[in-house]
């Protein structure tokens, strides 16, 4: 499984997601899911990847290709005139990729090589923007009233984006916020591990003005993580007891 998740403010975008890939608990790898493209001053691509790695290696495999081919160059991230043109090829190529693997594999095949995508990034004198590509290769973008995305092991981690998110937190924050989020997930299912890929790109700044990696020795996330049990534990005992009837 995995957990990603891709959220726009009004300063730019900040991607997170981690890296763990398994076929059953005797068998875990470490797998970058959390990938870009840049042209310095004119534009930055991201994505980010759930779902069978065959599928999403290939599809980021046959991204960068295309950027190196001239025969390419109109379905490259780096030639492609809008993003939403972009997040059209992008699904177009997950969805040929995994119908192609299906059809290679037999019908007992079916569903087994799906994958799920984000997208963000800005092209210059256009908005950032932010979509959610589904299997079937359409895709949906983000607004105000869905300002970000989430995919793969999305359940623990969801409650937290929503009372938290402020479409105008500045980056810290929501480093911040996505940080407890993944914490969540990552107490609560195995599937999702250490360490967490960190993208953020600020409005108009067409190159990465953030990007590390996230171990579990991290001193930061180590307390980020300490601190938010006993902040929950502190926020329990303040609320209210039940009202026991007595007598």
């Amino acid at each position: 499984m995995t957990y990603c998740v891709g959220m726009m403010l009004d300063a730019g975008l900040v991607l997170m997601s981690d890296t763990r890939t398994n076929s059953g608990v005797d068998n875990i790898s470490t797998f970058r899911k959390l990938f870009h493209w840049e042209v310095p001053g004119e534009r930055i691509v991201a994505l980010m990847a759930s779902g069978n790695l065959a599928t999403t290696q290939a599809v980021v495999s046959k991204l960068e290709e295309r950027s190196k081919l001239p025969a390419d160059r109109h379905n490259s991230v780096l030639e492609a005139p809008t993003m939403f043109q972009i997040a059209t090829t992008v699904g177009h190529l997950l969805r040929d990729t995994i119908a192609e693997r299906d059809e290679d594999n037999g019908p007992q095949a079916a569903g087994q090589f799906g994958a799920t995508l984000i997208m963000a990034g800005q092209i210059k004198g256009m908005e950032p923007r932010l979509f959610l590509i589904y299997p079937e290769g359409n895709f949906i973008e983000a607004s105000f009233d869905t300002p970000f995305f989430q995919i793969g092991e999305t359940k623990y981690g969801r409650p937290i984006l929503i009372r938290g998110y402020d479409r105008k937190m500045s980056f810290e924050d929501a480093v911040k916020l996505m940080m407890v989020s993944f914490d969540s997930t990552l107490k609560a299912n195995l599937s999702v591990g250490m360490p967490l890929d960190l993208l953020v790109i600020g409005t108009e700044q067409y190159t990465p003005l953030h990007e590390t990696r996230i171990t579990a020795n991290d001193p930061w996330y180590r307390v980020i993580s300490a601190s938010w049990s006993d902040s929950l534990k502190a926020a329990l005992d303040g609320l209210p007891n039940y009202p026991f009837p007595r007598g």
